[in-house]
Protein backbone atom coordinates (compact mmCIF):
# COMPACT_ATOMS: atom_id res chain seq x y z
CA UNK A 1 0.00 0.00 0.00
CA UNK A 2 3.00 2.29 -0.44
CA UNK A 3 5.41 3.51 2.22
CA UNK A 4 3.16 4.65 5.07
CA UNK A 5 1.66 2.18 7.52
CA UNK A 6 -1.99 1.51 6.66
CA UNK A 7 -4.80 -0.20 8.56
CA UNK A 8 -6.16 -1.84 5.40
CA UNK A 9 -3.07 -3.44 3.89
CA UNK A 10 0.69 -4.06 4.03
CA UNK A 11 3.21 -1.22 3.71
CA UNK A 12 6.96 -0.77 3.51
CA UNK A 13 6.99 1.05 6.85
CA UNK A 14 5.14 -1.75 8.60
CA UNK A 15 7.42 -4.41 7.11
CA UNK A 16 10.51 -2.55 8.34
CA UNK A 17 9.10 -1.78 11.79
CA UNK A 18 8.08 -5.41 12.29
CA UNK A 19 11.56 -6.57 11.25
CA UNK A 20 13.24 -4.06 13.60
CA UNK A 21 11.03 -5.29 16.42
CA UNK A 22 11.97 -8.89 15.68
CA UNK A 23 15.67 -7.97 15.87
CA UNK A 24 15.67 -5.55 18.81
CA UNK A 25 12.44 -6.35 20.71
CA UNK A 26 11.78 -2.58 20.52
CA UNK A 27 8.65 -1.02 19.02
CA UNK A 28 9.82 2.13 17.27
CA UNK A 29 8.87 4.12 14.18
CA UNK A 30 10.86 4.05 10.95
CA UNK A 31 10.94 7.54 9.38
CA UNK A 32 11.52 7.95 5.63
CA UNK A 33 12.73 10.77 3.40
CA UNK A 34 9.38 10.70 1.62
CA UNK A 35 6.16 8.79 1.17
CA UNK A 36 5.31 6.70 -1.86
CA UNK A 37 1.84 5.70 -3.01
CA UNK A 38 0.74 2.13 -3.63
CA UNK A 39 2.41 0.88 -6.81
CA UNK A 40 5.31 3.37 -6.65
CA UNK A 41 8.81 1.90 -6.38
CA UNK A 42 11.72 2.94 -4.15
CA UNK A 43 15.23 2.42 -5.50
CA UNK A 44 17.08 4.49 -2.91
CA UNK A 45 14.74 5.57 -0.15
CA UNK A 46 16.51 6.86 2.95
CA UNK A 47 15.05 6.13 6.38
CA UNK A 48 16.09 6.18 10.02
CA UNK A 49 15.14 4.39 13.22
CA UNK A 50 16.06 5.15 16.84
CA UNK A 51 16.96 2.01 18.79
CA UNK A 52 18.56 1.35 22.14
CA UNK A 53 20.07 -2.04 21.33
CA UNK A 54 23.85 -2.04 20.87
CA UNK A 55 24.31 -3.63 17.45
CA UNK A 56 26.74 -2.94 14.63
CA UNK A 57 25.15 -1.32 11.55
CA UNK A 58 26.13 -4.18 9.23
CA UNK A 59 24.70 -6.77 11.60
CA UNK A 60 21.49 -4.74 11.94
CA UNK A 61 21.14 -4.58 8.15
CA UNK A 62 21.69 -8.31 7.78
CA UNK A 63 19.26 -9.11 10.58
CA UNK A 64 16.51 -6.87 9.19
CA UNK A 65 16.88 -8.34 5.72
CA UNK A 66 16.69 -11.87 7.12
CA UNK A 67 13.44 -11.11 8.92
CA UNK A 68 11.75 -8.94 6.32
CA UNK A 69 11.32 -11.79 3.85
CA UNK A 70 9.22 -12.47 1.80
CA UNK A 71 8.27 -8.80 1.50
CA UNK A 72 9.77 -7.13 -1.62
CA UNK A 73 11.82 -4.80 0.59
CA UNK A 74 15.56 -4.77 1.28
CA UNK A 75 17.96 -2.61 3.29
CA UNK A 76 20.90 -1.78 1.01
CA UNK A 77 23.11 -0.06 3.58
CA UNK A 78 23.04 0.90 7.24
CA UNK A 79 25.07 3.38 9.30
CA UNK A 80 25.02 5.28 12.57
CA UNK A 81 24.06 8.96 12.23
CA UNK A 82 24.08 11.93 14.65
CA UNK A 83 21.11 12.26 16.99
CA UNK A 84 19.86 15.37 15.17
CA UNK A 85 19.84 13.67 11.73
CA UNK A 86 16.32 13.01 10.44
CA UNK A 87 15.51 11.14 7.23
CA UNK A 88 12.66 13.53 6.38
CA UNK A 89 13.52 16.88 7.93
CA UNK A 90 17.26 16.84 7.16
CA UNK A 91 16.67 16.02 3.47
CA UNK A 92 17.42 18.89 1.09
CA UNK A 93 16.51 17.30 -2.26
CA UNK A 94 14.37 14.41 -3.46
CA UNK A 95 14.59 12.89 -6.93
CA UNK A 96 12.15 10.77 -8.90
CA UNK A 97 12.25 9.00 -12.24
CA UNK A 98 9.19 8.09 -14.29
CA UNK A 99 9.50 5.39 -16.94
CA UNK A 100 7.32 5.15 -20.04
CA UNK A 101 7.57 2.35 -22.59
CA UNK A 102 6.38 3.82 -25.87
CA UNK A 103 5.39 0.83 -27.98
CA UNK A 104 2.34 -1.22 -29.00
CA UNK A 105 3.69 -4.58 -27.84
CA UNK A 106 2.59 -5.49 -24.30
CA UNK A 107 5.00 -5.20 -21.38
CA UNK A 108 6.55 -8.46 -20.22
CA UNK A 109 9.24 -8.32 -17.52
CA UNK A 110 8.61 -4.58 -17.14
CA UNK A 111 4.94 -5.09 -16.29
CA UNK A 112 4.12 -3.10 -13.17
CA UNK A 113 7.35 -1.10 -13.51
CA UNK A 114 6.53 1.23 -16.40
CA UNK A 115 3.60 2.93 -18.10
CA UNK A 116 2.96 1.54 -21.55
CA UNK A 117 1.84 4.24 -24.00
CA UNK A 118 1.14 2.74 -27.44
CA UNK A 119 0.66 6.08 -29.28
CA UNK A 120 3.85 7.68 -30.65
CA UNK A 121 5.18 10.33 -28.27
CA UNK A 122 7.00 13.51 -29.28
CA UNK A 123 9.66 13.77 -26.60
CA UNK A 124 10.82 17.17 -27.89
CA UNK A 125 7.40 18.73 -27.29
CA UNK A 126 7.26 17.01 -23.91
CA UNK A 127 10.62 18.51 -22.95
CA UNK A 128 9.40 21.96 -24.02
CA UNK A 129 6.33 21.58 -21.82
CA UNK A 130 8.42 20.27 -18.91
CA UNK A 131 10.59 23.40 -19.02
CA UNK A 132 7.48 25.52 -18.38
CA UNK A 133 7.03 23.80 -14.99
CA UNK A 134 10.57 24.25 -13.67
CA UNK A 135 10.97 26.92 -11.00
CA UNK A 136 8.89 28.20 -8.10
CA UNK A 137 5.15 27.95 -8.75
CA UNK A 138 1.78 27.32 -7.18
CA UNK A 139 1.23 23.68 -8.22
CA UNK A 140 -2.42 23.42 -7.11
CA UNK A 141 -3.39 21.97 -10.51
CA UNK A 142 -0.88 19.15 -10.03
CA UNK A 143 -1.79 18.47 -6.41
CA UNK A 144 -4.05 15.67 -5.18
CA UNK A 145 -7.24 16.79 -3.45
CA UNK A 146 -6.07 14.62 -0.55
CA UNK A 147 -2.71 16.41 -0.24
CA UNK A 148 -2.01 17.48 3.35
CA UNK A 149 0.77 20.01 2.61
CA UNK A 150 0.26 23.46 4.11
CA UNK A 151 1.07 25.25 0.84
CA UNK A 152 0.82 24.32 -2.86
CA UNK A 153 3.91 26.40 -3.65
CA UNK A 154 6.99 24.37 -4.52
CA UNK A 155 10.30 24.98 -6.28
CA UNK A 156 10.89 22.41 -9.00
CA UNK A 157 14.64 22.18 -9.67
CA UNK A 158 14.52 19.68 -12.52
CA UNK A 159 11.97 18.20 -14.92
CA UNK A 160 13.60 16.57 -17.94
CA UNK A 161 12.46 14.21 -20.69
CA UNK A 162 14.87 11.82 -22.41
CA UNK A 163 14.27 9.01 -24.87
CA UNK A 164 16.33 5.81 -25.17
CA UNK A 165 14.79 3.76 -27.96
CA UNK A 166 11.21 2.91 -27.00
CA UNK A 167 11.75 4.10 -23.42
CA UNK A 168 11.20 7.61 -22.10
CA UNK A 169 12.66 8.72 -18.78
CA UNK A 170 11.14 11.73 -17.06
CA UNK A 171 13.29 12.92 -14.16
CA UNK A 172 12.16 15.34 -11.46
CA UNK A 173 13.99 16.85 -8.48
CA UNK A 174 12.97 19.29 -5.76
CA UNK A 175 13.37 19.83 -2.05
CA UNK A 176 9.84 18.47 -1.63
CA UNK A 177 6.85 17.47 -3.73
CA UNK A 178 3.09 17.63 -3.30
CA UNK A 179 0.97 14.49 -3.20
CA UNK A 180 0.64 13.15 -6.79
CA UNK A 181 2.64 16.09 -8.18
CA UNK A 182 5.07 14.03 -10.24
CA UNK A 183 2.41 11.70 -11.62
CA UNK A 184 0.16 14.66 -12.48
CA UNK A 185 2.97 16.45 -14.31
CA UNK A 186 3.89 13.29 -16.22
CA UNK A 187 0.27 12.74 -17.26
CA UNK A 188 0.07 16.21 -18.78
CA UNK A 189 3.45 15.81 -20.49
CA UNK A 190 2.18 12.57 -22.04
CA UNK A 191 -0.84 14.44 -23.44
CA UNK A 192 1.60 16.84 -25.08
CA UNK A 193 3.59 13.94 -26.49
CA UNK A 194 0.41 12.47 -27.99
CA UNK A 195 -0.45 15.80 -29.61
CA UNK A 196 -3.64 16.24 -27.56
CA UNK A 197 -2.16 19.17 -25.60
CA UNK A 198 0.45 21.79 -26.49
CA UNK A 199 3.20 23.07 -24.18
CA UNK A 200 1.10 26.23 -23.85
CA UNK A 201 -1.78 24.11 -22.53
CA UNK A 202 0.48 22.78 -19.76
CA UNK A 203 1.50 26.32 -18.83
CA UNK A 204 -2.14 27.40 -18.83
CA UNK A 205 -3.08 24.49 -16.56
CA UNK A 206 -0.30 25.49 -14.16
CA UNK A 207 -1.43 29.13 -14.12
CA UNK A 208 -5.06 28.11 -13.56
CA UNK A 209 -4.16 26.80 -10.09
CA UNK A 210 -7.20 24.53 -10.34
CA UNK A 211 -7.13 20.74 -9.97
CA UNK A 212 -10.11 20.52 -12.33
CA UNK A 213 -7.80 21.72 -15.13
CA UNK A 214 -5.50 18.68 -14.79
CA UNK A 215 -5.42 16.69 -18.01
CA UNK A 216 -4.27 13.28 -16.76
CA UNK A 217 -2.76 11.66 -13.67
CA UNK A 218 -0.19 9.07 -14.79
CA UNK A 219 -0.42 5.59 -13.21
CA UNK A 220 1.79 4.74 -10.25
CA UNK A 221 3.55 1.81 -11.99
CA UNK A 222 6.18 3.90 -13.73
CA UNK A 223 7.27 6.07 -10.79
CA UNK A 224 10.51 5.43 -8.90
CA UNK A 225 11.95 7.29 -5.90
CA UNK A 226 15.64 7.36 -6.88
CA UNK A 227 17.52 9.61 -4.44
CA UNK A 228 17.40 11.62 -1.23
CA UNK A 229 20.19 14.13 -0.69
CA UNK A 230 21.50 15.56 2.57
CA UNK A 231 23.94 18.34 3.54
CA UNK A 232 27.64 17.47 3.59
CA UNK A 233 27.23 14.29 1.56
CA UNK A 234 28.92 15.59 -1.57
Amino acid sequence: MGWQRQSHGPSVQQALEDAVHAVTAERTAVHAAGRTDAGVHGLAMRAHVDIGKDIAPFRLMEAINARIRPNPVAVLDCMTVPDDWHARFSCIRRSYEYRIVNRRAPLTHEAGQAWQVPQPLDEGAMADAAARLVGRHDFTTFRSVHCQADSPVRTLDLLSVEREGARLYIRAAARSFLHHQVRSMVGCLALVGMGRWSPDDVEAALNARDRAQLGLNAPSDGLFFVAADYPDEG
